[in-house]
């Protein structure tokens, strides 16, 4: 076993962890126990054919995801640096990569629903077979390898979200609006929306991105100035309420609100209200993991893609708040666990399909910070590489993982997408 990871791991010195973070080798094998259960905890609910059904080319089935976090363990931890590691299955190198080219070929991403073998059962027996290997690997592994066991973790997590995600469209599809629900939960009525407020965003220069300490993927560095001009945001994203008043004006008949490529979109799918809305008479219904109910007007407007935001708030007159102004507002209003009540008004439930946070579409594109430089090798491609015709998404939903929630993070996705717990807040300037 080397001992040390090559460059080519995509871990920098400033990602190292602390002297004491290193040493603490139990505290990490805890942590690396507690989410991979709490992946198979997301699982339980769902049957074997649940598991395999894939029902868009952007959705992967939850057996997939299940596999692929293995497989991230195993490709660049276990096979490179754990000298007796046996793998698993040599077919599941093709089949659960996702985009690393540098690792090779793969099972083509649309097509991740026809891979009805393995089994459920036997992508069960390849987490366990990995996760012996990886508590046996955490005691010897040299100290370098720790940071990319974390990012491993952190790539889980990811997963975790994806997999509600994805599960929730597909049942979404089945006629009977089946519910989904994690044992031992059951769904929480919502807090009333607060009193919208409008917050100062100061002009000025103003330091955003990830410092370097803690855990942080790539692309939420470096730290950087950016110069804002004196804005206003507001403090909560947009209710149901409000968005309900944009489709009764005829919002999604009136081609001046929207983006020619938006506008396209609501033609050509036929959009009339956020994904997962259906009438029933005069009622809007909308899908959750827990079934079909009632919109509920306090909550924030969620599954909504960046057109429909655009659109909205070229509706009300304002505009979406730049990724810098987001961030910058947080900071100045965050609390000790780094989010603001003012930016995230709502506290997060566990019964996801509950939109108490969502997402919130910026009017940022997604491109690197200045001085970013994407890892060489293949843990290098994890976020670089999809920087181009994606926006910006800032915040949490109701279905990220605790920690994943810094002020930093940078999620995005393509403008069209919705089905993820995407919502948005205004801004407006001065």
């Amino acid at each position: 076993m080397p001992e040390t990871l090559p460059r080519e791991s995509g871990i920098t010195p400033k990602d190292r962890p602390s002297r004491e973070w290193s040493e603490n080798r139990a505290g990490l094998k805890k942590r690396f126990l507690h989410v991979r259960s709490a992946t198979e905890t997301l699982a339980a609910p769902l049957s074997a054919e649940d598991q395999t059904v894939q029902s868009m080319p952007d959705a992967s089935p939850t057996k997939w995801h299940r596999a692929h976090t293995s497989w991230f363990f195993e490709t660049f931890l276990l096979q490179p640096h754990a000298p007796d590691y046996v793998v698993f299955d040599e077919a599941y190198n093709y089949l659960f990569n996702s985009y690393y080219e540098a690792v090779g070929e793969r099972h083509p991403r649309p097509q991740r629903g026809m891979i009805t073998r393995p089994s459920v059962a036997e992508v069960t027996d390849y987490r366990a077979h990995v996760d012996e290997a990886m508590s046996r690997f955490i005691d010897e592994c040299p100290a370098d390898a720790l940071p990319l066991i974390e990012l491993g973790l952190n790539h889980e997590q990811q997963h975790q979200e994806l997999l509600l995600t994805d599960i929730k469209h597909a049942l979404s599809l089945n006629p009977t609006w089946p519910a989904y629900r994690i044992p031992g939960q059951n769904p929480a009525a919502n807090d009333s929306a607060p009193k919208l407020r409008w917050l100062d965003v100061p002009a000025g220069l103003h330091t955003i991105g990830h410092s370097g300490a803690g855990f942080a993927f790539d692309n939420e560095g470096p730290e950087h100035s950016v110069f804002l001009h004196d804005a206003k945001i507001a403090n909560r994203p947009v209710s149901i309420g409000k968005y309900l008043d944009f489709i009764a004006d005829g919002g999604y008949g009136r081609p001046d609100f929207w983006l020619s490529d938006g506008w396209d979109a609501v033609r050509r799918n036929g959009w009339e209200a956020p994904g997962y809305w259906q009438r029933d008479g005069a009622v809007w219904m909308t899908y959750t993991l827990h079934g079909r109910r009632p919109v509920r007007e306090d909550e924030p407007v969620a599954h909504v893609s960046f057109y429909e935001a655009a659109a909205y708030a070229a509706w009300a007159g304002k505009r979406l708040p730049s990724e810098a102004e987001w961030e910058v507002s947080a900071r100045a209003h965050a609390g000790g666990n780094g989010h603001t009540p003012a930016l995230n008004p709502h506290p997060r439930h566990l019964e996801p399909g509950f939109s108490q946070d969502v997402w919130e579409w910026t009017g940022s594109g997604y491109l690197p910070y200045p001085g970013f430089r994407a890892a060489k090798g293949a843990v290098g491609e994890y976020n670089g590489k999809f920087m181009v015709n994606q926006m910006v998404l800032r915040g949490r939903s109701c279905a990220t993982p605790p920690g994943h929630e810094r002020l930093t993070y940078r999620n995005f996705f393509g403008p069209a997408a919705r089905w993820q717990f995407s919502g948005f807040r205004l801004a407006e300037d001065i």
